[in-house]
């Protein structure tokens, strides 16, 4: 089970960190994504982390501005958001990829889903 947290309201310009914590006890396991769905379009690619955290890609329009990580004694994975644009509004998902230790840019190689978590940045 993984489970999303720490979305809201911002002007552009914030921050927001989003924590996705999965539950069991293989987490340092399998690789890490996070993607987004904006109203009426299909789940898209954010980012993606390793098992152990040493590679990280991002999604061309987060490069720079958004940052992965994740901390496997706490089972948790997060996305640092800075400098958000009002085109970052969107459902943030986080997802287990269905392929172990490596993850693609596809959400077809995901198999576990959190609920999401909405992140609105006003103009």
């Amino acid at each position: 089970q993984l489970v999303e947290s720490g979305g809201g309201s911002v002007q552009a310009g914030g921050s927001l960190r989003l924590s996705c914590v999965a539950s069991g006890r293989t987490f340092s396991s399998y690789a890490m994504g996070w993607f987004r769905q904006h109203p009426g379009k299909e789940r898209e690619f954010v980012a993606l982390i390793n098992r152990f955290g040493g590679i990280t890609y991002y999604a061309d329009p987060v490069k720079g501005r958004f940052t992965i990580s994740r901390d496997n004694a706490k089972n948790t994975v997060y996305l640092e958001m800075n400098s958000l644009k009002p085109e970052d509004t969107a459902v943030y998902y986080c997802a287990k990829s269905g392929k172990g230790i490596t993850a693609t840019d596809s959400p077809s190689d995901y198999d576990y889903w959190g609920q999401g978590t909405q992140v609105t940045v006003s103009s």
